[in-house]
């Protein structure tokens, strides 16, 4: 006789913020209340920005740095536009996107400025050969610093914002971002350079240093930098999805790897103009364009996979009276969502259409907690996250749901279904009906649904 899989219980619910802990009040250091590392942290950019400003127009003057500024932007919008769009199903804070920004614009670029320079020259004073320490500097030194520089971003959305990093695409997220910016200054010191030498010899047009330059960092390869340290943020993603293993090697492993995998196609890309004549040629198509496609893939197939968790774990919270039947398939719908907010800033004005952005959000979050707790891996504070996820969704209902039924309704194809000999629970095209367990409650892929809703009347 068949029975249902057994899955383990929820964590215990722990002590409340504040409470004693170990027997004692905790205390908290200066060093550690919120406002003085923001301060701190903010501190740190806004002075690597100023000195990488300066840096940068000292090599290029004002004029060069002006148009290396305006030709650099232009892909900036489409990179960050691109990774948002990924990060559409459980948006992480805009600060983390800022930062992430910030630290490859500011700290990194200075980083990598500051170090390639004193290296190359110590190479070339150790070697009494320019050319090779060049060469080396490009190859070896500068994939490692510069790598590891935008790689300390990540390390820090990762120690730091665990609670909005959980998976591979808030990995490529933090770092995509923080390599547009990273490549957004490199851009503006390489035009701005070219435009200088244009000027010195007069050359002007499509065969102008400047064009050429233009051509192969923003037209051809706009997602050079991206695309390396993508590596280093799904290294960081798969840690965090392993949070609760015990093999703390392998967490540490893992982010190590993605970021040496960074390092050798960065290395390689940087040592094609070294291949031959054609040989940037010939790594740009058998090499960089195979594995932008290959990664591009990996993302939107782990993005899909996100929208069925979501509709894989909710149909438990409707069991238990949270949500409404249409809203496991409306909220793992990505034109479902779209159309709810539509529907609910056309009816009741932008505040609506912000609560149900937010309902959106607080929603995935609690499908992606519940998810993780299933398989073991959720945080010794599920209990109370869940019941701070369950409370926001509660007060933004009135809103929501109606707005959630419409698009349901809309975007749902009509499916028949055969009535199985269970009761089923859902609507609109998507059918989810388990066995009754001994408690009287569904049962299924998601294991015994939660029974309890102080709210429900």
């Amino acid at each position: 006789m068949a029975t249902c899989p057994q899955y383990p219980p929820y964590p215990n619910r722990p002590p409340q913020p504040g409470g004693p802990v170990g027997g004692a009040l905790g205390r908290v250091h200066w060093w550690q209340r919120r406002w003085v590392r923001y301060t701190a942290l903010c501190t740190l950019l806004a002075l690597s920005g100023l000195v990488i400003l300066a840096l940068v127009r000292r090599q290029t003057g004002t004029e060069g740095f002006l148009v290396g500024l305006g030709l650099a932007v232009l892909p900036v919008p489409l990179l960050i536009a691109a990774f948002r769009w990924l990060d559409r199903v459980a948006p992480g804070p805009w600060r983390n996107l800022l930062f992430a920004f910030a630290w490859g614009a500011c700290a990194a670029a200075l980083i990598a400025i500051v170090a390639n320079s004193f290296a190359t020259r110590w190479i070339a004073t150790a070697t009494a050969d320019p050319s090779s320490a060049d060469t080396l500097g490009a190859t070896v030194i500068a994939p490692i610093v510069e790598e590891s520089a935008k790689a300390a971003a990540v390390l820090l959305v990762f120690l730091f914002r665990r609670r909005d990093f959980t998976g591979i695409v808030d990995g490529v997220v933090i770092a995509g971002v923080t390599a547009t910016g990273f490549a957004f200054t490199e851009n503006i010191l390489y035009l701005g350079t070219a435009f200088g030498t244009d000027q010195l010899t007069g050359d002007r047009g499509i065969a102008s240093v400047t064009a050429a330059t233009f051509f192969v960092r923003v037209v051809m390869s706009p997602f050079a930098h991206p695309l390396f340290t993508v590596l280093t943020g799904i290294g960081f993603g798969l840690a965090a999805a392993m949070a609760s293993e015990r093999r703390q090697a392998r967490r540490v492993l893992v982010p190590l790897a993605g970021l040496l995998l960074a390092m050798g196609m960065h290395a390689i890309w940087n040592g094609s103009s070294s291949f031959g004549e054609y040989g940037f040629f010939g790594v740009y198509a058998v090499f960089m364009v195979p594995a932008f496609g290959l990664l591009t893939w990996l993302v939107i197939w782990t993005r899909q996979r996100e929208l069925r968790t979501v509709r894989e774990e909710l149909p438990a919270y409707v069991a238990a009276g949270w949500l409404a039947p249409a809203e496991p398939f409306a909220l793992g719908s990505m034109r479902a969502r779209r159309l709810a907010r539509d529907y609910a800033a056309h009816h009741f004005g932008k505040p609506a259409a912000r609560a149900v952005t937010e309902y959106e959000a607080y929603a995935t979050s609690l499908a992606f907690l519940r998810h993780r707790g299933r398989r073991g891996r959720a945080g010794a504070d599920f209990a109370l996250r869940e019941r701070e996820l369950l409370n926001e969704l509660w007060l933004r209902r009135e809103v929501a749901r109606p707005a959630l039924d419409y698009a349901a309704r809309v975007a749902a194809p009509p499916v028949p279904v055969a009535a199985p000999p269970w009761p089923v629970y859902g609507a609109y095209g998507y059918g989810y009906g388990y066995p009754t367990g001994p408690a009287g409650y569904p049962t299924g892929p998601a294991g015994p649904y939660p029974s309890y809703n102080p709210y429900r009347s």
